[in-house]
């Protein structure tokens, strides 16, 4: 036979077994779709034992504290200290230390002057006072500030017992609403528009009004455990709900009345007396190792991601049936046509993917950025897969704050020798030389990246069905071109996945412009910077699953017959 074509093995039977063992060995590669598997809850930290006042041990305390965070806003991404605002302050102001993930998040966790005895109920309870006087213009600017921060709608993220107090309320669909911090107050615009919280009051309907948020309602829930360890409980829920107050008489605090309004144009002293109120539920059902299954409350949407899932899985069994279709009756019909070929002019007739067996393997064009684009992609994707694994396990839940990008950071770094293992091999199957050059780049190309997802479960289905799409529609693709007698597979094959971050970019702008309201430079700068690293990152994550599926492909298909 002539050099176009090919001459398959003699053993028909060899060309059997090869084809299962092709499909069997791409299922392996994206990932196996079975059901997943329960997880369970290792958190890592030891329980913290409360009991009353007259019984408090040195095996339990009385005394709860409560911590802030620093606060954040939908519609700017900068963040503030808690100190920042003219709130109530701690006179000591302890701050727990803070391990490199927190940092990195920016977390500004500090004391504040809310305290509670475990298992006494309190009402009103003043914290502090705070004075603003026209005449003084320091206090002016700390109210200005105040204002600016609650016309940006910037939250509170409250701290106790290491869990975050969250905020419920019921929208007008009759669904309840759960988010883990809550407004310093509400706005209503001079168009009468109502922002945010102002819709939770009838009350706040004063056209250009500020309501402040100066008292809270706390709710602690625990779970007593035997009276043979001496009936101590464990904190299991933490929820508030901010009201807005104005006290006239100071002496007298009580917890109703008008709202705290404070008009856009202040022409008068204003005094804010900050108080709280807080009671203890006992829960006989939750226990403390699932007291952080309250948090998915704060994440209603669970249904429209299960379908969403299940969508997308549907849809990679379409794909599984395209694959399966192309290894198992195409390519298999096309390898026992090429069997029965007995002249070397039957072979110079034959067409596609058999004809460009010389050029298949060809150098591309600049192979120096793709390998680098192929080490650094490695890189994401082994620590993305691993970070992902450890949590779905519980080992980075949400108790051990800053876990989560701590091992991030660390096996970014860790990872770097398979990123350049990876590079370098594949520079060298591209015959480069500029060996520098590609040690630099791969080691300084990718940045290593302030909202998290909890919902690991889930998060790792998406992962799995996207290792999976990327994967099957690449090598599908790719099949493709090459039976169009197109053999400059090297780019396309790391193009054709990763072109997905060009739909999250887009997506992106497009949440920018309708979901979000940041206003100003700096915000404005900030998101669409975080937004380009993490398209980035995704462009050389998915780009690498597409590429070494097709790679293995093509490899795979061109060993299973001889060149003559």
């Amino acid at each position: 036979m002539s050099t176009c074509g090919f001459r398959v093995g003699t053993n028909l039977w060899r060309l059997r077994s090869a084809l299962p063992r092709l499909l069997l060995g791409l299922g392996l590669l994206v990932g196996l779709q079975g059901p997943p598997c329960a997880a369970f809850y290792l958190p890592g930290l030891a329980p913290v034992n409360f009991c009353e006042a007259d019984r408090e041990t040195a095996a339990c305390k009385s005394s709860i504290a409560l911590f802030v965070n620093r606060l954040d806003s939908v519609e700017s991404v900068l963040p503030y200290e808690y100190n920042t605002f003219d709130f109530c302050q701690d006179s000591e102001k302890k701050s727990p230390s803070e391990n490199l993930g927190q940092v990195l998040f920016g977390e500004q966790i500090t004391s504040s002057p809310y305290q509670f005895s475990f298992n006494k109920t309190e009402t009103c309870v003043k914290v502090c006072v705070k004075s603003y006087d026209i005449a003084n213009e320091d206090q002016m600017k700390k109210l200005a500030f105040l204002k600016k921060g609650i016309e940006l709608s910037y939250q509170h993220h409250w701290i106790i017992d290491n869990m975050p107090v969250i905020w419920c309320r019921d929208m007008e669909d009759g669904q309840k609403y759960c988010t883990p911090g809550f407004p310093i107050g509400c706005f209503i615009t001079e168009g009468g528009l109502s922002k945010d919280a102002c819709v939770i009051n009838s009350e706040f309907k004063k056209n250009n009004s500020f309501y402040l948020f100066n008292h809270v309602d706390i709710t602690l829930t625990y779970h007593r455990e035997s009276e043979r360890n001496g009936g101590i409980a464990r904190l299991v829920t933490a929820r508030l709900d901010p009201k807005s107050y104005n006290r006239s008489d100071e002496n007298h605090i009580t917890c109703d009345g008008p709202p705290m309004e404070i008009p856009g144009e202040y022409t008068d002293k204003l005094n804010i007396t900050y108080t709280y109120s807080v009671k203890f539920e006992e829960n006989k059902r939750v226990k403390w190792a699932s007291r952080w299954d309250y948090i998915l409350e704060s994440m209603p949407h669970t249904n429209i991601q299960w379908f969403s899932i299940m969508n997308s899985f549907f849809i990679v069994l379409f794909l599984s049936g395209m694959v399966a279709t192309v290894i198992l009756r195409t390519l298999y019909r096309d390898i026992i046509r090429y069997n029965q070929m007995t002249s070397s002019e039957e072979a110079q007739d034959e067409f596609g993917w058999k004809l460009v067996h010389g050029d298949v393997f060809r150098p591309p064009r600049y192979g120096m950025l793709l390998s680098v684009f192929l080490g650094q992609g490695i890189q994401v994707l082994i620590m993305t897969f691993i970070t992902l694994f450890l949590a779905c396990l519980g080992f980075l839940s949400a108790s051990k704050r800053g876990a989560l990008m701590t091992c991030a950071i660390v096996l970014w770094v860790l990872l770097g020798t398979p990123a350049g293992y990876v590079s370098a091999k594949m520079y060298k199957t591209f015959k480069g030389v500029n060996w520098n050059t590609n040690f630099l780049l791969t080691a300084l190309l990718c940045p290593g990246s302030h909202q998290i997802y909890f919902m690991f479960g889930f998060l790792f289905l998406v992962f799995i069905i996207l290792l999976i799409t990327c994967s099957e529609a690449t090598v599908l693709l790719c099949y493709f071109h090459l039976c169009a007698e197109d053999y400059h597979w090297w780019w396309r094959a790391f193009f054709t996945s990763s072109f997905t971050a060009v739909y999250f970019f887009m997506y992106a702008i497009y949440y920018f412009f309708t979901k979000l309201q940041i206003t100003g430079m700096a915000s404005t700068v900030l998101y669409f910077g975080y937004t380009m690293i993490m398209v980035l990152i995704f462009f050389l994550f998915t780009g690498t699953i597409g590429f070494f599926s097709c790679f293995w492909f093509v490899t795979k298909i061109y060993s299973v017959v001889k060149v003559d």
